[in-house]
Protein backbone atom coordinates (compact mmCIF):
# COMPACT_ATOMS: atom_id res chain seq x y z
CA UNK A 1 0.00 0.00 0.00
CA UNK A 2 1.16 3.58 -0.75
CA UNK A 3 1.76 5.73 2.17
CA UNK A 4 -1.58 7.88 2.73
CA UNK A 5 -1.61 11.57 3.77
CA UNK A 6 -4.41 12.78 5.90
CA UNK A 7 -6.83 14.37 3.75
CA UNK A 8 -6.35 10.57 1.31
CA UNK A 9 -7.51 9.27 4.06
CA UNK A 10 -10.63 11.38 5.05
CA UNK A 11 -11.79 11.62 1.81
CA UNK A 12 -11.76 8.03 1.72
CA UNK A 13 -15.00 7.19 3.85
CA UNK A 14 -17.60 5.72 1.98
CA UNK A 15 -20.22 5.06 5.35
CA UNK A 16 -20.13 8.39 7.06
CA UNK A 17 -20.79 11.88 6.80
CA UNK A 18 -17.79 13.92 5.48
CA UNK A 19 -18.51 15.59 8.77
CA UNK A 20 -17.56 12.03 10.36
CA UNK A 21 -14.83 11.92 8.35
CA UNK A 22 -13.62 15.60 9.34
CA UNK A 23 -13.63 14.72 12.96
CA UNK A 24 -12.78 11.48 13.32
CA UNK A 25 -9.04 10.70 15.10
CA UNK A 26 -6.00 9.68 12.37
CA UNK A 27 -2.99 7.72 13.67
CA UNK A 28 -0.37 9.27 14.57
CA UNK A 29 2.33 7.24 13.34
CA UNK A 30 1.22 7.62 10.03
CA UNK A 31 4.69 8.34 8.95
CA UNK A 32 6.46 5.27 10.83
CA UNK A 33 3.81 2.68 9.08
CA UNK A 34 5.21 -0.34 7.31
CA UNK A 35 3.72 0.92 4.09
CA UNK A 36 5.25 -1.64 2.15
CA UNK A 37 3.68 -4.32 4.38
CA UNK A 38 0.14 -3.37 4.42
CA UNK A 39 -2.78 -4.77 2.66
CA UNK A 40 -4.74 -1.74 4.07
CA UNK A 41 -4.83 1.03 6.92
CA UNK A 42 -6.59 0.17 10.11
CA UNK A 43 -6.54 1.65 13.17
CA UNK A 44 -8.28 1.89 16.83
CA UNK A 45 -9.91 5.10 17.85
CA UNK A 46 -8.16 5.97 21.48
CA UNK A 47 -11.15 7.69 22.45
CA UNK A 48 -14.50 5.57 21.41
CA UNK A 49 -12.79 1.97 22.33
CA UNK A 50 -15.83 0.46 20.35
CA UNK A 51 -14.46 2.09 16.94
CA UNK A 52 -12.15 1.67 14.34
CA UNK A 53 -11.54 2.48 11.07
CA UNK A 54 -10.19 0.85 7.99
CA UNK A 55 -8.65 2.24 4.22
CA UNK A 56 -7.62 -0.02 1.78
CA UNK A 57 -7.01 0.76 -2.19
CA UNK A 58 -8.60 -1.03 -4.61
CA UNK A 59 -8.25 -0.68 -8.29
CA UNK A 60 -6.48 3.11 -7.66
CA UNK A 61 -9.54 4.35 -5.23
CA UNK A 62 -9.47 4.75 -1.44
CA UNK A 63 -12.19 2.95 0.44
CA UNK A 64 -12.42 4.21 4.07
CA UNK A 65 -15.00 2.56 6.21
CA UNK A 66 -15.47 3.05 9.87
CA UNK A 67 -16.76 -0.08 12.03
CA UNK A 68 -17.73 -1.22 15.81
CA UNK A 69 -17.20 -4.01 17.77
CA UNK A 70 -18.98 -4.86 20.81
CA UNK A 71 -16.47 -5.02 24.15
CA UNK A 72 -15.73 -8.94 25.01
CA UNK A 73 -18.38 -10.36 27.63
CA UNK A 74 -17.99 -12.32 30.16
CA UNK A 75 -18.83 -15.70 29.74
CA UNK A 76 -19.20 -15.40 26.05
CA UNK A 77 -16.95 -17.37 23.96
CA UNK A 78 -15.64 -15.46 21.31
CA UNK A 79 -14.47 -16.18 18.20
CA UNK A 80 -10.78 -16.89 17.78
CA UNK A 81 -10.31 -17.12 14.10
CA UNK A 82 -9.69 -13.79 11.91
CA UNK A 83 -11.85 -14.47 8.82
CA UNK A 84 -10.10 -11.82 7.40
CA UNK A 85 -6.04 -13.49 7.76
CA UNK A 86 -6.89 -16.72 9.55
CA UNK A 87 -4.82 -16.33 12.51
CA UNK A 88 -5.90 -17.66 15.60
CA UNK A 89 -6.01 -15.52 18.66
CA UNK A 90 -7.02 -15.89 22.40
CA UNK A 91 -9.80 -14.36 23.72
CA UNK A 92 -10.06 -10.67 22.84
CA UNK A 93 -7.72 -10.66 19.88
CA UNK A 94 -10.56 -11.17 17.32
CA UNK A 95 -13.77 -9.23 17.15
CA UNK A 96 -17.31 -8.82 15.41
CA UNK A 97 -16.71 -5.54 13.12
CA UNK A 98 -19.33 -4.13 12.00
CA UNK A 99 -19.63 -1.11 9.05
CA UNK A 100 -22.69 0.55 8.09
CA UNK A 101 -23.59 -0.04 4.37
CA UNK A 102 -23.29 2.81 2.17
CA UNK A 103 -25.84 5.02 0.71
CA UNK A 104 -29.89 4.62 1.38
CA UNK A 105 -29.14 1.13 3.68
CA UNK A 106 -26.65 2.63 5.71
CA UNK A 107 -28.98 5.55 6.56
CA UNK A 108 -31.76 2.85 7.30
CA UNK A 109 -29.27 1.41 9.73
CA UNK A 110 -28.49 -1.78 7.26
CA UNK A 111 -24.90 -2.88 8.43
CA UNK A 112 -22.19 -5.63 7.61
CA UNK A 113 -20.09 -7.53 10.02
CA UNK A 114 -17.02 -9.69 9.83
CA UNK A 115 -14.68 -11.65 12.53
CA UNK A 116 -11.13 -9.72 12.32
CA UNK A 117 -8.04 -8.93 14.33
CA UNK A 118 -9.02 -6.81 17.03
CA UNK A 119 -6.15 -4.69 16.47
CA UNK A 120 -6.59 -4.81 13.10
CA UNK A 121 -2.98 -6.24 12.26
CA UNK A 122 -4.06 -9.14 9.50
CA UNK A 123 -1.32 -7.75 6.93
CA UNK A 124 1.30 -7.85 9.78
CA UNK A 125 0.09 -11.52 10.73
CA UNK A 126 0.21 -12.90 7.14
CA UNK A 127 3.71 -11.75 6.61
CA UNK A 128 4.96 -12.91 9.97
CA UNK A 129 6.10 -9.51 10.80
CA UNK A 130 4.07 -9.27 14.18
CA UNK A 131 3.21 -12.92 16.10
CA UNK A 132 -0.40 -13.63 17.43
CA UNK A 133 -0.16 -13.84 21.44
CA UNK A 134 -0.91 -17.23 20.63
CA UNK A 135 2.93 -17.52 19.27
CA UNK A 136 2.79 -18.78 16.33
CA UNK A 137 -0.30 -18.78 12.81
CA UNK A 138 -1.47 -22.27 11.19
CA UNK A 139 0.96 -23.32 9.02
CA UNK A 140 -0.32 -23.19 5.21
CA UNK A 141 0.74 -24.90 2.21
CA UNK A 142 -0.25 -21.77 0.38
CA UNK A 143 2.72 -19.27 -0.07
CA UNK A 144 3.27 -16.38 1.44
CA UNK A 145 1.97 -14.68 -1.93
CA UNK A 146 -1.37 -17.02 -1.89
CA UNK A 147 -1.92 -15.79 1.72
CA UNK A 148 -1.38 -12.17 0.91
CA UNK A 149 -4.16 -12.46 -2.19
CA UNK A 150 -6.75 -14.53 -0.07
CA UNK A 151 -6.45 -11.76 2.71
CA UNK A 152 -6.98 -8.89 -0.29
CA UNK A 153 -9.86 -11.08 -1.48
CA UNK A 154 -11.57 -11.67 1.87
CA UNK A 155 -11.31 -7.85 2.42
CA UNK A 156 -12.37 -6.48 -0.54
CA UNK A 157 -15.21 -8.90 -0.43
CA UNK A 158 -16.54 -7.43 3.00
CA UNK A 159 -16.01 -4.26 1.27
CA UNK A 160 -18.11 -5.18 -1.57
CA UNK A 161 -20.94 -6.56 0.64
CA UNK A 162 -20.76 -2.72 2.29
CA UNK A 163 -21.48 -1.14 -1.46
CA UNK A 164 -24.55 -3.65 -1.96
Amino acid sequence: MRPLTESDIRGSFVNCSKGEAKRLPLPRDLAERPWDDLDFLGWRDGGAPDRSYLVAERDGRLIGVSLRFPPPQRGFLQRSLCTLCLTAHPRGGVSLMTGRKAGAAGREGNSVGLYMCTDLACSLYVRGKKVPESGARFEESLTLEEQIARTRDNLFAFLNRLYS
